[in-house]
């Protein structure tokens, strides 16, 4: 498993962040903007506030995480809420890129090119850890990091440092799954889901920018896309986090995919597979409070009590 969790403000978004701000600043911008579900948001936040730079964010009013949220607030980023989905919130940043740069305002959405070549990194450090494995899964949202990832290994074997690329997978939840059924109907336009729904909030997206980039990555390595149930999903991060690996519901679509091919026998036991897992479990902690129970103690000898009780 490549753990994102450990970046900064403890998702991927930070490695394309710091070369798109630092492109921003360099260029004279006074400000940035992004729409997001919030990974982005709490990365465009922390890296404009050490840039000196103002930051907007704008998000689907009452669909985003409390964890990423907070951390957009503590950084001092505006936030603009929007009713409807993130689509609806890319759209505003998407139509309004020409007024926004002649206002001196940065837009930093993963079509924004300088975003997907820090991402890209992710493949180096893989092959510097474990070589150039069979397999690659990535959650899927908005759909720039697995284009970015593949990218990276493809730059690989242009410098002939690699002879090989990995097969890319690209995981998406059922209700949430626009490039799954754009795959699985061999549509050669994107099959747009108007509401979607799943409780990984970093991957509730159903019109991504980067559709055509993704399938690139997908078609080019011969890999393919897979779908998974918001069950399986929290089963995924339940069974991660019991083995120390806490992630946020959107990354445990990587093992929940894994585990749910392993059974269809789309992939073999004896494969190297790498998951990629994008965001800390402290990016949504709602998610597992859901699951939340305690014992009371109502004496110190109680304690005793209820651990015997436990034993074994």
């Amino acid at each position: 498993m490549k753990f994102e969790g450990a970046n900064p403000t403890g998702s991927f978004k930070d490695r394309g962040m710091t070369v798109g701000v630092s492109i921003a600043r360099a260029s004279g911008f006074r400000a940035t903007i992004v729409a997001s579900t919030s990974n982005t948001a709490a990365s465009v936040a922390a890296y404009s506030a050490r840039a000196g730079m103002e930051c907007f964010v704008v998000v689907p009013k009452g669909k985003v995480a409390r964890g990423k949220v907070a951390q957009v607030v503590l950084h001092g980023a505006k936030i603009l809420e929007i009713e409807g989905f993130f689509d609806d919130a890319l759209k505003s940043v998407l139509e309004n890129v020409e007024k926004l740069t002649e206002l001196g305002v940065y837009p930093l959405n993963s079509f924004n090119p300088w975003r997907l070549e820090g991402q890209k990194t992710i493949a180096f450090e893989i092959f510097d850890d474990v070589g150039i494995p069979d397999l690659v899964i990535v959650p899927v949202g908005n759909a720039g990091n697995i284009y970015a990832i593949w990218k990276g290994f493809e730059e690989l074997r242009q410098l002939g440092l690699i002879d090989s690329v990995p097969r890319m997978v690209g995981v998406q939840a059922s209700r949430s799954a626009p490039l799954y059924l754009t795959w699985i109907k061999r549509s050669r336009e994107l099959v747009v889901v108007e509401n979607p729904e799943t409780i990984a909030s970093a991957i509730r997206i159903g019109k991504p920018v980067n559709w055509l980039k993704a399938i690139k990555a997908v078609e080019e390595s011969k890999g393919f896309f897979v779908a998974v149930d918001d069950d399986e999903i929290l089963e995924a991060q339940r069974e991660l986090a019991r083995r120390g690996i806490g992630v946020e519901p959107a990354s445990a679509a990587s093992y929940a995919a894994y585990r749910k091919l392993l059974e269809m026998k789309a992939i073999d036991r004896d494969e190297t597979v790498v998951l990629v897992a994008t965001g800390h479990a402290l990016k949504d902690p709602d998610t597992p409070m859901k699951f939340f129970e305690s014992i009371t103690i109502r004496s110190p000898s109680e304690l005793i009590e209820v651990l015997r009780g436990t034993k074994g």
